[in-house]
């Protein structure tokens, strides 16, 4: 909608409040809150804010910061607040000279696309977003004790489930696919393929929504990797595509045996070649490398296959007719991530690979998780990243990161990271009050 549309729209819905949307560098939604008699302005100058008080943004004294809202990104909010319609908008962050804030993590997956989009390609993604529904926030016991795909009544959150949804649709993001996951009290929502930047901020306001939902049913829902231990993580499988302005799908290949393109195997190949450096953004708490081990279905070693799950890549299966839906599934982000980082540094090492031609090794359909390590060196299979602090290590040698993120998000988060990973270390944890207590 354009600027008029919008104040015409909020008059006539009789709009009591608009939130004004943005993220901070963990990936954590944030938003002030505006009057309907101050859209006009807002729209036309933006809002003042305070920059120093959002986690990786600016000092206290380069405080002034301005929110200039999206108008494609207005919609209307499905849960009224004290009686009154809210709708929002998700906002880009500038400077007060009107420049693009450099550490506004939207700017970043924006300033990668018009990359791609230089060279003809624009970025489709399609994420699976896992997650668990609790209690409560301190009572981790399971909301139900159902497995992959169970329906009622051992699936007791079927009906929560199809809330959710209809919330989701309200608030324009169409989901594609709802099931239950395999651990009890998991669950997995999957919304529309679409463009990187649209569906990083859907995948934003999901979460909020998803909470927002379980809360209004006495449970609480987290986004946390491994919340227990024994039981699979949650991650966000994506599938992403590069096509044409024409809409055509610059990943498929209809001579080649796995269906793709040659621009795919390159884009394949930078993401398997720089995958240990962008851990960091795809996975980045303490608590993500805890699903990220053998036994669960973590995605832990770099290779490429078709129906191979235990793979970091998977090629979905091709079916006649459906040229389009050639993509490529990336396994090891979790839900934790920023989504405008994740999806930057993603398509920024697609786009490595297909500047640098980089091949991508020999496809594996065994499961690997059966490979010792003499077989492991066979097919030259690496890794990923063991904890964060490898992590780290891997973001901070990194060209392409400093390159993709520039200079001010690339050392904020390094900064943020690395304090993070320094208090774990000093922390001590249940688990060695159980192992060392009695010593």
């Amino acid at each position: 909608m354009e600027k008029e549309e919008i104040i015409e729209k909020v008059k006539r819905e009789k709009i009591e409040f608009i939130d004004l949307m943005f993220s901070d560098l963990s990936g954590r939604l944030k938003s002030v809150t505006i009057s309907p008699r101050e859209l006009k302005e807002c729209l036309n100058n933006g809002k003042w804010f305070d920059g120093s008080s959002i986690e990786g943004f600016t000092r206290i004294h380069e405080s002034d910061m301005m929110l200039i809202p999206d108008p494609s990104t207005y919609i209307l909010l499905p849960w009224p607040r004290d009686g009154k319609k809210v709708a929002r908008m998700i906002c880009d962050v500038y400077n007060p000279d009107n420049t693009p804030f450099t550490g506004d993590p939207r700017y970043a997956l924006e300033r990668v696309e018009e990359k791609a989009e230089e060279k003809g390609c624009f970025y489709y993604v399609g994420p699976e977003i896992e997650f668990f529904l609790f209690r409560s926030k301190e009572n981790r016991g399971y909301h139900d004790t159902a497995g992959y795909f169970d329906f009622s009544p051992r699936d007791m959150a079927t009906d929560i489930r199809a809330v959710m949804v209809s919330t989701l649709e309200e608030l324009g993001i169409n989901v594609e696919m709802t099931h239950h996951e395999v651990a009890p009290s998991q669950h997995e929502i999957d919304i529309e393929y679409g463009e990187a930047l649209s569906t990083a901020d859907k995948v934003m306001v999901l979460k909020q929504a998803i909470k927002t939902v379980a809360s209004s049913r006495d449970l609480y829902a987290t986004f946390m990797p491994k919340p227990i231990f024994g039981i699979n993580g949650s991650g966000m499988h994506t599938h992403q595509s590069l096509f044409d302005k024409n809409g055509r799908n610059l990943f498929y290949d209809k001579k080649d045996k796995y269906k793709l393109s040659s621009l795919a195997r390159y884009f394949m190949g930078g993401q398997l070649e720089h995958i240990r450096e962008i851990a960091a953004i795809l996975c980045p708490t303490v608590n993500s490398y805890k699903r990220l081990v053998r036994g669960y279905e973590a995605p832990i070693y770099i290779c490429w296959g078709q129906r191979n799950r235990s793979a970091l890549i998977r090629v979905p299966r091709y079916r006649e007719g459906r040229e389009k839906s050639t993509r490529l599934e990336l396994r090891c982000p979790d839900p934790s991530c920023n989504p405008y980082l994740a999806f930057a540094v993603m398509l920024a090492a697609g786009l490595e690979g297909i500047e640098e031609k980089i091949e991508p090794p020999d496809p594996v359909e065994e499961d690997v998780y059966g490979f010792d390590d003499r077989k492991l060196a066979k097919f030259y299979i690496k890794t990923l990243p063991e904890d964060l602090g490898e992590a780290i290590e891997e973001f901070k040698r990194s060209k392409l990161m400093k390159e993709t993120l520039g200079e001010h998000v690339f050392n904020k988060y390094l900064e943020i990271k690395t304090t993070e990973w320094s208090e774990f270390q000093k922390s001590v944890t249940d688990w060695e009050h159980e192992r060392y207590r009695d010593l």
